[in-house]
């Protein structure tokens, strides 16, 4: 006998409904607007029923092949590891960035003076679990971009600085997590999300649709 839908773990009801409203938004069942309005009240309600009831008039079920490339987009990329496992980053008077499809090392150095840093780990690919990131910062701007599933552990300290870890700390015990180290002397270090959640699921939903009508 299945368990009744209120005994069941809430965010795995949700997650079964949002991948049938992606699944059938993807084959043109519904539109933008609905899909965008459903995904919303799917993501913010707090009742098992009103969440399974989004997808009441939908028949298209999500399946294997969706599966595959929800886990290709949604979990963090892991690749084996390189013979080079520290990067050092240098921004005096200058600015260094480090974005898209690039491979973190286990341990990631930066010294700014009076430059600007930007690492963007949205897209990156994990080579280690354990990332530590060593801030040696004067008069400088330190920005760090993350997705929703990474641990981010900030341990800097500042002098007359400004701090801001917006990122999450409790992702799934298998995913990445980055330590931050170090001082921050006149300057400013922040870890923020670049893409929240909604904007990833959206994202994936169009790029599932324009295959599927390329498919036609």
């Amino acid at each position: 006998m299945s368990v009744i839908l209120e005994d069941r773990p809430i965010e795995q009801v949700r997650e079964e409904t949002i991948d049938q409203l992606i699944f059938n938004y993807s084959h043109g069942v519904i539109s933008a607007a609905a899909f965008e309005r459903r995904l919303d009240q799917a993501m913010n309600s707090e009742s098992h029923q009103e969440i399974v009831k989004l997808v009441a008039d939908l028949t298209l079920k999500a399946d294997t092949a969706y599966s595959d490339k929800k886990e290709h987009q949604f979990t963090p990329s892991y690749a084996t590891a390189s013979s080079d496992e520290t990067l050092n980053l240098k921004s005096i008077l200058s600015n260094v960035e480090h974005s898209g499809q690039w491979c973190v090392p286990k341990v990631i150095v930066i010294n700014n003076i009076l430059g600007e840093a930007t690492l963007d780990f949205t897209d990156a690919i994990f080579q280690h679990q354990n990332v530590t990131i060593k801030l040696n910062c004067i008069l400088g701007s330190n920005k760090i971009y993350v997705p929703e599933n990474i641990n981010v552990v900030c341990k800097s300290f500042g002098i007359i600085s400004s701090i801001e870890n917006k990122a999450p700390s409790m992702a799934s015990r298998q995913a990445p997590i980055i330590t931050i180290e170090g001082k921050v002397v006149l300057g400013s270090l922040n870890v923020s999300i670049k893409r929240t959640i909604k904007e990833k699921f959206i994202t994936f939903a169009n790029n599932l649709k324009t295959a599927f009508d390329g498919d036609k």
